[in-house]
């Protein structure tokens, strides 16, 4: 799976839970609500103040 700022966060986690990790470090604790879930890397990078392209960097090397 390639992700990108318009993945859907609940789309990275059922694809792989063990990237629940970099979504906890960057202070998004609330992984289990449906707004949460629903959201995109680049909403919920911007509301946590984290740079997405760092974030997709992580996630990406992650998942491959």
């Amino acid at each position: 799976m390639e992700i990108t700022r318009n993945s859907v966060i609940g789309d990275i986690l059922d694809a792989d839970p063990t990237t629940a990790e970099y979504f906890f470090e960057m202070g998004m604790h609330c992984l289990g609500c449906p707004a949460s879930r629903g959201e995109t890397l680049e909403e919920a990078c911007m509301v946590h103040g984290v740079d997405v392209d760092e974030m997709l960097e992580k996630l990406n090397a992650h998942m491959n």
